[in-house]
């Protein structure tokens, strides 16, 4: 049954009903991307907890995925600033802003996640007595 509800899950949130050829290595090549795109959505959400873990990945997209950033590339690294959001927490919660990613395609260009305002010094001002 858990298996069946995945797949319709990534049916229903990837479209597949509108595969884009009949042939059946095409579909078979379909299928198994989004497969493979839910079970990373499922580990998403078993790495943010905090009842994420049953999560549908419409949801998971929605609230962590679909978001906007600032991306600056430099000599050897790459830094992606997301805008400050409420689910940023948990993704800092489950440790994203603190691991470096070396990415190979890239030069070996080591990847930081930054969420919110981390670096920044707003809101630190103290009031007057």
């Amino acid at each position: 049954m858990l298996i069946e509800n995945g797949i319709e899950d990534g049916i229903d949130f990837f479209h597949m009903d509108a595969l884009s050829s009949a042939i059946a290595l095409k579909v078979n090549c379909d299928l198994q991307l989004t497969l493979m795109a839910s079970s990373l959505y499922r580990l998403l959400g078993s790495r943010i907890g905090e009842g994420y873990e049953r999560a549908k990945s419409r949801q998971l997209f929605d609230k962590f995925v679909d978001a906007t950033a600032t991306v600056m590339i430099a000599q050897r690294e790459i830094s992606v600033r997301f805008q400050k959001r409420a689910h940023n927490l948990l993704l800092v919660a489950a440790g994203f802003d603190r691991e470096a990613i070396s990415v190979p395609w890239l030069g070996r260009k080591c990847l930081q996640l930054i969420f919110g305002y981390r670096h920044c010094s707003i809101g630190l001002a103290r009031r007057p007595a």
